[in-house]
């Protein structure tokens, strides 16, 4: 079983950013990853239904992408708006993007749930810094 990192956060907060430095990190050092960004699955399977079901489709649909995968690590980065969407996915590790207050999308933010439970918090936009720091807690183990 793979070990799953869900970067979570507000649309535009720079989770994709930072989840393909983070996954940059891993595969210079030989390390087998598996990046799942959201936008890209839900174009995959031609569904991009924001109401709370297809929100709650999507979180399982990135669980089982990521519980299928043969790779050591999955990254996978969503926004994750609501604490049903984070326990599916059943990360090892989460990482919450606080960059922003508001994204540009009304209906996000006003659902979005702030996470109580999260392994890592990143509070400005600065993907290599962050990257680093996450990597070496990463890397140590889970």
């Amino acid at each position: 079983m793979p070990q799953k990192i869900l970067i979570m956060g507000l649309p535009g907060s720079g989770k994709t950013t930072l989840a393909l430095h983070l996954v940059a990190l891993l595969n210079n050092i030989g390390e087998t990853v598996l990046h799942l960004n959201a936008d890209l699955i839900r174009s995959q399977f031609d569904d991009w239904d924001f109401s709370k079901e297809g929100r709650i489709r999507q979180s399982n649909r990135m669980r089982e992408l990521a519980d299928n995968s043969t790779c050591k690590y999955v990254i996978a980065d969503f926004v994750a708006p609501i604490q049903e969407m984070r326990q599916n996915f059943e990360a090892n590790f989460t990482i919450w993007v606080d960059t922003i207050k508001e994204s540009r999308y009304a209906d996000t933010n006003a659902i979005f749930e702030k996470p109580n439970i999260y392994n890592f918090r990143v509070i400005e936009q600065d993907a290599d810094k962050w990257a680093n720091k996450i990597f070496d807690l990463i890397y140590k183990g889970i």
